[in-house]
């Protein structure tokens, strides 16, 4: 592989950078993974030009799962936390204008989902999701609770560590990406069947956020730091699977 995009086109991934398709410790993998091999396609100048998102479509708390979904009088239950970073491009040049979307469990681990069976109570003050649009400099920022881990129905007594899942929109369909993210310091991360499925440790540690004390907020809020680089050798790893473009 080489350093050089395609004229007009992207940085291609590295395949072998992302877990593989079929992974029997991580069950649903047996009946999901594609029996064939994948074939690749050229980008269109649909793909590397859109969609574009403008700011004009996002409210004022939106990007504050703490208080999104009750208000600001109801705040969400459980410790707050700041989640921050940049979106880079594999020249690690930022990505502005990327739409940002994140989903997760409450601080007791459950979600707000109908076909959630976890018996953990929900918080009458917390949807679990948000959404933000990347700044100038790719930055972006999310306040939110520290989602709890949770019982999965995989293995006897398989535990999903803390995480949040996000979905990037790039300037182009071609930098799609939905991955989750870790936190620093939890031991569930190297047990989860889930985690166990990407291949190499460098590549976990990838999505693991490490606390920034820099940007933590004095008596309210702990940060952790995440950076997403959309396509490339060093894209972030697509969630669970091989996927995209």
């Amino acid at each position: 592989m080489t350093d050089a995009p395609k004229p007009g086109g992207y940085f291609p991934r590295d395949r072998g950078w992302h877990p593989p398709a079929l992974s029997p410790a991580y069950k649903t993998t047996v009946k999901r993974a594609p029996s064939l091999a994948p074939l690749s396609f050229p980008t269109s100048l649909g793909e590397e030009t859109g969609p574009v998102f403008g700011h004009e479509t996002l409210g004022p708390l939106d990007g504050d799962l703490i208080h999104n979904f009750a208000g600001l009088e109801n705040p969400a239950i459980g410790p707050r936390i700041v989640v921050h970073g940049r979106v880079l491009d594999e020249r690690a040049r930022p990505v502005p204008g990327a739409l940002i979307e994140i989903w997760q469990a409450n601080a007791g681990g459950r979600y707000r989902h109908r076909n959630e069976s976890y018996l953990a109570p929900l918080d009458p003050h917390f949807g679990g999701c948000g959404r933000v649009i990347s700044r100038e400099d790719g930055s972006y920022e999310f306040r939110t609770v520290m989602p709890g881990p949770y019982p999965w129905p995989n293995g006897m007594n398989d535990w999903r560590p803390a995480h949040i899942h996000l979905s990037i929109f790039g300037p182009a369909f071609a930098q799609r990406l939905v991955t989750q993210m870790y936190f620093e310091g939890d031991p569930l991360i190297w047990l989860c069947p889930i985690v166990g499925a990407i291949p190499s440790r460098a590549a976990i540690e990838s999505l693991i956020a490490p606390v920034d004390s820099a940007r933590n907020i004095p008596m309210d809020a702990r940060a952790y730091k995440f950076d997403i680089v959309l396509r490339g050798r060093r894209q972030t790893m697509f969630e669970n699977r091989k996927d995209g473009m």
